[in-house]
C-alpha cells in the first residue's frame, strides 16, 4: 500500500521489479518524499539477489511524471530548492548507478524532472501517446536533475540545446527518430507489459556480465578512449572468473538454453 510518504507501488515479478509512482493525482510529480523513496528501493534492489533488472513507470495514462511538484515547490525557500537539488543529485544517482538495468517505461507525459528521471535510467520504453520535453527555461530555470548533462550525451549536443533552448517537445516516434526512447509501445499493448518483453534476455540473462558491461560503458563517459578500453578489460575480468560464464560456455556445447545464476 502506497502513502505520500511512499508513493510507490511495487511489484516484482519474477526477476523483473516494477516501481509505479502512485501520484496520479499530481501528475506524479517529483515530491521529496517521492525522491526518498526512490533511493530507498534503489539501495534495496542492489543487494537483492531475486532482482536482476528494475522497470520504473508511473500510474495511470496521462503522465509518467510531470516534473517537480510545483505545489511543494511554492512553499520552499531558495535554500530549500538548493537542498531539493541535492537530492535529485544523490537520490537518482542511485538509480544512474545501479548494477541492475533499469528501464523506464513512459506511460504518457515526461517532462522537466519527469525525463531526467527516465535520462537516469538505461533503457526507455513509452506509449505512443507519451510526450517528452525539458521545458524549464520557458519557466525562467534550467533543468536542474541533470538534464543537461545527460539528455546531450543521449541525442547529441545540437539536438539537445533545441529541446532545452526552445523548449520543444518531442512525441514518442520523434524521441525513437532521436534516439531518446529505445522502442515506442504498439497500440493496444501496455506499456509495462511491452519493456518486460523488451528487457526478457536481460531478466533471463547473465547479472554479473550486465552489471560489468553497464559499469564499463557509463565509465567511459569520464576518461579518455584509452583508460576507458583499459576500464572495459577491468570490468571483463569479473565476468572471466565467474560460473555463470563457464554455464554459457557448457550450455552451448550442450545445445541447450544457459541458466545463470549471478555468480
Amino acid at each position: 500500500m502506497t502513502s505520500e510518504s511512499f508513493p510507490i507501488e511495487v511489484e516484482q515479478r519474477g526477476s523483473v521489479i516494477i516501481w509505479a509512482i502512485d501520484r496520479e493525482e499530481r501528475r506524479n510529480s517529483l515530491s521529496r518524499p517521492l525522491l526518498l523513496s526512490l533511493g530507498k528501493l534503489a539501495r534495496e534492489a542492489t543487494t537483492n539477489p531475486s532482482v536482476r533488472a528494475i522497470v520504473l513507470t508511473g500510474k495511470g495514462d496521462k503522465a509518467f511524471c510531470a516534473g517537480a511538484d510545483l505545489k511543494e515547490r511554492s512553499l520552499m525557500t531558495e535554500n530549500d530548492i538548493r537542498a531539493q537539488l541535492t537530492l535529485y543529485r544523490s537520490e537518482l544517482g542511485l538509480i544512474d548507478r545501479s548494477p541492475k538495468p533499469v528501464v523506464a517505461a513512459l506511460n504518457g507525459a515526461a517532462l522537466g524532472g519527469g525525463l531526467e528521471l527516465a535520462l537516469v535510467c538505461d533503457l526507455r520504453v513509452a506509449a505512443a501517446h507519451a510526450t517528452l520535453g525539458l521545458p524549464e527555461t520557458s519557466l525562467g530555470i534550467i533543468p536542474g536533475a541533470g538534464g543537461t548533462q545527460r539528455l546531450p550525451r543521449i541525442v547529441g549536443e545540437a539536438r539537445a540545446k533545441e529541446m532545452i533552448l526552445l523548449g520543444r517537445k518531442l512525441t514518442a516516434a520523434e524521441a525513437l527518430a532521436w534516439g531518446l526512447v529505445n522502442r515506442v509501445t504498439p497500440a493496444g499493448i501496455h506499456v509495462v507489459d511491452d519493456a518486460l518483453a523488451l528487457i526478457e534476455p536481460i531478466a533471463n540473462g547473465a547479472p554479473i556480465a550486465q552489471a560489468a558491461a553497464l559499469e564499463a560503458v557509463d565509465r567511459s563517459f569520464d576518461v579518455a578512449l584509452e583508460v576507458g578500453l583499459e576500464l572495459e578489460k577491468l570490468a571483463y575480468d569479473k565476468v572471466l572468473v565467474s560460473e555463470d560464464r563457464r554455464e554459457a560456455l557448457s550450455a552451448f556445447a550442450e545445445k541447450r538454453k544457459p541458466v545463470f545464476r549471478g555468480c
